[in-house]
């Protein structure tokens, strides 16, 4: 008889015969055998330690078995579930089956039937666990693709501080691949086998930040109507992506310091101080020397966070990457659809996309290639339709110019809204530098900040 004795099967069913008859059977096979009455003790019991396959009966007071089973997979539990009622019928049955149970047994149950089913219900559980460990031990990451002396330069600088528990720091401009850095790093740091959470810290309002990145106890606020796990907590053990981190609120950046000098972490309406092992690596495509300058982001944190530094060029600074990019791109395309099957650039029209400013960096670049995959009369791109394409583009810029003198009535607003332009493009150019930029056109950096301020120009 094979070893089932590290195998915990749940026996819920509110019939105490019931459950005696289906433990005997079991415990006869080896497995290891625990009981349930109801529906709510069921699902505190899955809570206190998870089974490997769950025997559920139907019908039952108060909360019946399908309510469990909805409520299991509104939990995520991946555990198998077999359905066992004395009143079924065909309509019940593909109701469990829609809900993810595994199989449908009336009573009394047939033994073979049930055993036979519950060795089926494990087996199929151990293989999509065992494939779901061999999927996540193989790379989902892509590529970092390029040859240009700067890109060779990061991959060299990946490999010598992945293995480190060291911060890092990933500058450069929106659209340049800083998060694929990021997991790059993760990727073959010790730390691979861990979980990678990213966190835009932009995109989330900074009243939830917090909660975001610490969690919360039920009842911390309005809304908490359970306890929640924060990022820091998900990334135990593992690697912890702050994006944007230049945007985060100063009081967030107070209570992250702190998780950083601490290891620990404290949910938003609690006291317990909480242990974490993160590595955190921090990205941000402002100059946050200058918003410690602005009093935007604490030095402090700045130096926590900046150990080792990575930045990410913007595309017309690797020109040389931008062919094999735009190749990759399509071929990536090709894989996901028939659509774009048999397209491929010529030399020219290579040549050609690599003259292109690329102000949106890589990410327009991916958008240009799939737009020049969809649009092509044949199976090759040419520089015909690339120029094409950067004409489009250009006239865009011509219509905005032309708006700018039919928007504006009057010289001052014209000359206003003219300077905003202008240096808008002047901060683009030299990415966002604005010592830079200053010195570029020729003003103070303290004017060009009142400037700034003025026409509320921001990255």
């Amino acid at each position: 008889m094979a070893d089932n004795s590290g195998i915990h099967i749940l026996v819920t069913d509110d019939e105490k015969s019931i459950r005696n008859s289906l433990r005997d059977i079991l415990e006869f096979e080896g497995y290891t055998v625990s009981e349930a009455e109801s529906g709510p003790d069921t699902l505190e019991r899955i809570e206190r330690q998870q089974p490997d396959l769950l025997l559920l009966d139907i019908k039952m007071q108060g909360m019946d078995g399908m309510e469990v089973l909805q409520a299991i997979r509104d939990e995520d539990h991946e555990f198998p579930v077999i359905m066992i009622s004395g009143h079924g019928n065909i309509e019940i049955a593909v109701k469990a089956t829609k809900l993810g149970a595994f199989d449908f047994i009336e009573k009394p149950p047939d033994l073979n039937r049930l055993l036979v089913s519950v060795r089926n219900a494990i087996e199929r559980h151990n293989l999509q666990q065992e494939n779901r460990n061999m999927r996540s031990r193989l790379p989902q990451v892509p590529p970092i693709i390029g040859e240009s002396e700067a890109i060779c330069q990061i991959k060299q600088t990946i490999d010598k501080v992945a293995p480190t528990n060291s911060r890092v720091l990933i500058t450069g401009e929106n659209g340049t691949g800083k998060e694929l850095v990021a997991r790059w790093i993760h990727e073959k740091s010790r730390r691979c086998g861990g979980t990678f959470v990213d966190v835009n810290c932009a995109a989330i309002p900074g009243e939830l930040l917090e909660s975001e990145l610490f969690g919360h106890e039920e009842g911390a606020f309005t809304g908490a109507t359970s306890r929640r796990i924060g990022k820091f907590e998900q990334a135990d053990g593992g690697t912890l992506f702050l994006d944007e981190i230049g945007d985060m609120s100063m009081d967030a950046q107070a209570k992250v310091l702190r998780a950083l000098q601490e290891n620990t972490v404290t949910r938003v309406g609690g006291t317990e101080k909480i242990q974490v092992d993160v590595r955190v690596i921090a990205a941000t495509n402002k100059e946050l020397v200058e918003e410690i300058e602005e009093g935007n982001f604490r030095e402090d944190l700045y130096h926590r966070i900046n150990v080792l530094p990575i930045h990410v060029p913007p595309l017309r600074k690797r020109r040389k990457d931008i062919p094999m990019l735009a190749q990759h791109y399509l071929r990536q395309l090709a894989d996901e659809d028939i659509v774009f099957s048999g397209i491929e650039f010529t030399g020219e029209a290579l040549e050609e996309l690599a003259t292109l400013p690329w102000s949106g960096n890589v990410r327009e670049l991916q958008n240009a290639v799939e737009r020049l995959g969809l649009l092509v009369n044949d199976s090759a791109i040419t520089k015909d339709d690339v120029a094409q394409m950067a004409s489009a583009r250009h006239t865009t810029t011509n219509r905005r110019e032309e708006n700018l003198i039919r928007e504006n009535q009057t010289f001052q607003d014209f000359k206003e809204a003219a300077e905003r332009l202008f240096l808008v493009r002047k901060l683009e150019e030299n990415d966002w530098n604005i010592s830079q930029t200053a010195e570029a056109i020729d003003i103070q950096r303290s004017h060009m900040y009142t400037k700034m301020k003025k026409y509320d120009i921001e990255r």
